[in-house]
C-alpha cells in the first residue's frame, strides 16, 4: 500500500480513492459504468498489506475494497455499490420497495452463495489459496449457477428491466 493510504482519512476533497486488489472487480466495474474518475490504491493481499496498521485504520476488518469519497469512508463491496448508486446515479438502485428488496436480496446472494462458491473457487485456482475447500466451493458454485440460469430463463436483468447494482454485484 502506498503513502496515499496514510492520508486517506484526511482526504477532504471529492477525489474518489479506491483501496483494492485486482481480483476484486465489482466496485471498479460500477465506477466505470458510472463514468467516475478515481484513484486506485493497490493493496497487496499476498504480502498481507490488508492486515497492516495503516490499512486496518481504514478498515478494522482488514478487507478490501475500501472507498474514500472526501470525508466519507465505506468498506465492503455491497455497501460501496449501494453508496455509489445512491450518491451518483440512483437509477442503479430502484427506490420502489419491492424492487429495492429484490436488489438487497441479490446483494446478499453475492456476499454469500456467490462468494462462498464461485469466488472461493477463483481464489483456490487463481491465487492458490489452499484454505479453500474446493469440493464445498464447487458444490455451492454449481448450485448458485443453476439458480441464476433458471432466473435468467425469462429475463435479461436480475431485477426489473434494466441493470442495477445487483447485476454488478453478481457479475464476477
Amino acid at each position: 500500500m502506498n503513502d496515499s493510504a496514510k492520508s486517506a482519512t484526511n482526504n477532504t476533497n471529492n477525489t474518489l480513492r479506491l483501496y483494492n486488489h485486482e481480483i476484486s472487480g465489482k466496485v471498479r466495474l460500477l465506477l466505470s459504468l458510472l463514468g467516475l474518475n478515481y484513484e486506485l490504491v493497490r493493496v497487496d493481499l499476498m504480502k498481507g498489506e490488508h492486515k497492516q496498521p495503516d490499512f486496518l485504520a481504514l478498515n478494522p476488518f482488514g478487507q478490501v475494497p475500501v472507498l474514500v469519497d472526501g470525508n466519507t469512508m465505506v468498506s465492503d463491496s455491497q455497501a460501496i455499490l449501494t453508496y455509489l448508486a445512491l450518491k451518483y446515479n440512483p437509477q442503479w438502485f430502484p427506490t420502489a420497495p419491492e424492487m429495492a428488496a429484490q436488489v438487497v436480496r441479490w446483494l446478499s446472494v453475492a456476499a454469500n452463495e456467490i462468494s462462498q462458491g464461485l469466488a472461493a473457487a477463483r481464489l483456490f485456482y487463481l491465487l492458490d489459496f489452499k484454505n479453500v475447500n474446493i469440493d464445498v466451493a464447487t458444490t455451492k458454485a454449481t448450485g448458485i449457477l443453476s439458480q441464476l440460469d433458471a432466473h435468467f430463463a425469462d429475463r435479461s436483468w436480475l431485477v426489473g428491466d434494466r441493470p442495477t447494482i445487483a447485476d454488478v454485484a453478481c457479475f464476477p
